[in-house]
């Protein structure tokens, strides 16, 4: 058995764990069913805010570490597609947030019009917004350029990575269903909308933890990304129609601009929700290490490099 790692997973868990494996010296291979850009990752909305994710008490501290990490890669926003954006959530209040809210810059009330039509509550806030596609590939970079690599290579079991490497870091999201026979992850769909920008410059999101229907819009570099819905275990990937007018007409009530943009592309990805994030680690019979970090649900990008540095602390003292 060789001395490396395998990171099981290429979405934003995977690949930043393997990063921060690979920068501390690790010989680091990440097993893929498909590339990033085909992973969940790539499709999702990108705003950083801790949402549907457990246990409260960690991921404070894994958002925030992420946090400080996306304000420093928004000073290269061209290369790594990290902005640093203001914009409104809607009906929250501060009082309502764990105290992780009072480290975030800038976290404020938000003043009336600030929303658009939307009169309500809620907190005005200048967030990292990530152009996933673009991040992705970034990531991918800085990985090779640490010396690791990215197979694609779909698993049957999780044993096949344990048998060539010494420490295996399971960063599969949905797919530990099958690898690790864990039923507690299960997939929350979310279906968005993407519309030419008719000049929206600051994001908006309303989310409603006891509805399936959610509201937002969030201006990325490819156009205004609207959103979305949360449906638990459903596992269709395939764009319903109704679905998508609801959530143009949904938005266009918060900016009356949306109403008329032209539609460019609708997409779907399953978030991998558990009731709290799998973040531990085995010693195996054989004396290896499995480290789990999977579980992240609609908040993977949120919390990705605090989960990343805790994973590769886990992994702890295996020969390197």
């Amino acid at each position: 058995m060789n001395d490396n790692v395998i990171v099981v997973g290429g979405g934003v868990i995977g690949l930043t764990t393997a990063i921060v494996l690979a920068e501390q010296g690790r010989s680091v291979r990440v097993w893929t069913r498909e590339p990033a850009g085909r992973t969940t990752s790539a499709v999702a909305g990108g705003l950083w805010w801790p949402y549907r994710i457990e246990p409260e008490a960690q991921v404070g501290d894994w958002s925030l570490r992420s946090l400080r990490i996306y304000e420093e890669l928004a000073a290269r926003s061209g290369e790594t597609g990290v902005r640093m954006v203001e914009g409104v959530q809607a009906g929250t209040q501060l009082d309502e947030l764990g105290d992780w809210a009072a480290q975030v810059p800038g976290l404020r009330a938000a003043r009336a019009g600030e929303a658009g039509a939307y009169a309500g509550e809620g907190l005005w806030a200048r967030l990292p917004l990530i152009d996933m596609p673009t991040y992705l590939g970034w990531l991918g970079e800085r990985l090779l350029a640490a010396g690791g690599s990215v197979e694609e290579r779909a698993l049957g079991q999780l044993s096949e990575a344990v048998d060539e490497a010494s420490v295996v870091v399971n960063c599969s999201g949905l797919g530990a269903r099958e690898l690790v026979a864990d039923p507690a992850v299960r997939p929350v769909r979310g279906q968005l909308v993407v519309v030419e920008n008719p000049g929206i410059t600051t994001w908006f999101t309303a989310a409603d933890p006891a509805s399936h229907a959610t509201t937002y819009f969030l201006p990325q570099p490819y156009g205004l990304l609207l959103g979305g819905t949360a449906d638990e275990d459903d596992w269709s990937l395939e764009p319903d129609p109704a679905v998508a007018e609801e959530i143009v007409k949904r938005c266009a009530q918060i900016r009356p601009e949306i109403a008329g943009a032209r539609v460019l592309e609708h997409r779907v990805g399953l978030r991998p929700a558990r009731d709290a994030v799998r973040l531990d680690r085995e010693i195996l019979p054989g004396g290896g290490v499995l480290v789990h970090n999977y579980g992240h649900g609609g908040a993977g990008v949120t919390v990705a490099w605090g989960c990343a540095e805790e994973a590769a602390r886990l992994v702890g003292g295996a020969a390197a």
